[in-house]
C-alpha cells in the first residue's frame, strides 16, 4: 500500500498533453484504457501504487475471481495481465507512484498535477480509484502489533504460504469465503470464524465452503467473534473466540487471517468539489458523468441508485464513461459506433478479427 505523499508545487515542473487522464490502474481503470482506445482516444493513466492492478495486485494477487465472463476461474494477477495486454495496443502511458494531488479547470479541459510535480493537461478525466487510499480494519485485540505481517495477515500473497498450516479465517464476506475455499486443498486444517450463519459472499462460493464443511474440510467456528490471542515472538499459537453470551473456545492455529474489509480515504480527490456519498462519488449511471463537467467516476469508487459493486459492473461503466468522454474530447466530431468484432484493434498487435 502506497503512503500519502507530498503536495505537488502550485507550477508542475513536467507537463504533457492527452485526451483523457485516467486516475486509478486496477482492473477498471484498465479496461478503461481499453475502451477509450476503440475510440481512438490516448490515454494517461495515473496510480499511486509503483506497480498497475490496484487492489488485485497489492491485496490479493493469487485471491481466485470466480464472476469474470468467460474465466469459470481467474487469479487476480491474471487478471491485471490480461487486462494490460489488451490495453497494450493503444500505448498508453502510466505514471506509476503518482498521486494526483491537484485537478485544475483550464480552457480546454483540466490540468492533473501529481506528486511528482507532473502537469498532465487534457480534455476528460476518469476517475478509477476503486476504493481511494486504503487500509484494513483492524480487529481490537490486545497485543495485535506483535503478531502482524508474521502469523496475522489482512491479505494473501501467496498462497502457498499456508500450505500445512492451521489457519483461522475470520470474517464474513467473499475475502473470507473464497480463502476457505481456496485453502482447504493445501492447509493442513482451516477454521471459519464468523458471528453468524449468513455470509456477504457470492452464494455460488458460500456454497462451496458449505460442502468443504460438510466434507470435514473447513471447521466452521459460528456463532463466535476474535476476542484475543495466543503466541510468542510474533507466531501464534491460539486464537481465542467467544460468543455474544461470553462461552469461549481456544482455536489452535498457526496462521490468522482477518477479513474485515477496508477503510477507506478519498484524499486529495475529496476536496475537488464532487458530489460525494460517503467515500464515494455520485455519478449519472447512463454516462458516469459527475457534478465537474468532463470528468467521470468508473468502478468501486462511483455510486448510483442500485449499484453492483462487481468488477464486470466496473467493465460497462467503463464502456459508458469513454463514450461519453468521446464528446468532450472530439467535439463536433461523429461517432460512428462499430463493434470490435468488425471494427478489431491496431493491426500492428497482430490482435485483430
Amino acid at each position: 500500500m502506497s503512503e500519502p505523499t507530498a503536495a505537488a508545487p502550485e507550477t508542475p515542473s513536467k507537463a504533457v498533453t492527452t485526451d483523457v487522464v485516467i486516475i486509478g490502474a486496477g482492473p477498471v481503470g484498465l479496461f478503461a484504457v481499453f475502451e477509450c482506445g476503440m475510440l481512438k482516444l490516448d490515454c494517461h493513466v495515473v496510480d499511486a501504487l509503483d506497480a498497475i492492478g490496484g487492489q488485485c495486485i497489492a491485496l490479493y494477487p493469487e485471491k481466485p475471481i470466480f464472476d469474470i465472463p468467460g474465466y469459470p476461474m481467474i487469479e487476480a494477477a491474471e487478471l491485471i495481465e490480461r487486462l494490460r495486454e489488451q490495453a497494450s495496443p493503444f500505448a498508453p502511458t502510466y505514471h506509476l507512484g503518482h498521486q494526483v494531488v491537484r485537478l485544475t479547470r483550464t480552457d480546454i479541459g483540466y490540468l492533473v498535477t501529481t506528486s511528482a510535480g507532473l502537469g498532465i493537461a487534457c480534455r476528460a478525466v476518469i476517475i478509477a480509484g476503486g476504493s481511494g487510499a486504503f487500509g484494513p480494519n483492524r480487529p481490537p485485540l490486545d497485543g495485535l502489533e506483535q503478531y502482524e505481517n508474521r502469523s496475522l495477515f489482512y491479505l494473501v500473497k501467496k498462497r502457498q504460504d499456508f500450505a500445512g498450516k492451521r489457519v483461522v479465517i475470520a470474517g464474513g464476506g467473499d475475502s473470507a469465503v473464497d480463502w476457505a475455499v481456496s485453502l482447504a486443498e493445501i492447509a493442513a486444517h482451516v477454521m471459519v470464524v464468523h458471528r453468524r450463519d449468513k455470509f456477504r459472499a457470492a452464494p455460488e462460493s458460500v456454497q462451496k465452503m458449505r460442502k468443504l464443511a460438510a466434507e470435514g474440510k473447513v471447521e466452521m467456528v459460528i456463532p463466535y467473534q476474535l476476542s484475543g490471542l495466543e503466541g510468542e515472538n510474533g507466531q501464534l499459537s491460539c486464537v481465542k473466540v467467544e460468543t455474544l453470551d461470553g462461552e469461549e473456545r481456544l482455536l489452535e492455529a498457526d496462521s490468522l487471517l482477518a477479513f474485515f474489509g477496508l477503510a477507506m480515504e478519498l484524499g486529495p480527490i475529496a476536496e475537488w468539489g464532487l458530489d460525494l456519498a460517503g467515500f464515494h462519488i455520485a455519478v449519472d449511471p447512463a454516462t458516469m458523468g459527475t457534478t465537474l463537467p468532463g470528468v467521470f467516476a468508473i468502478g468501486d469508487i462511483a455510486t448510483y441508485p442500485g449499484k453492483l459493486k462487481l468488477i464486470l459492473t466496473g467493465f460497462a461503466e467503463a464502456a459508458c464513461a469513454a463514450h461519453a468522454a468521446f464528446a468532450i474530447a472530439r467535439p463536433g466530431e461523429a461517432l460512428h459506433f462499430e463493434y470490435s468484432t468488425s471494427k478489431g484493434v491496431p493491426a500492428e498487435t497482430g490482435l485483430t478479427t
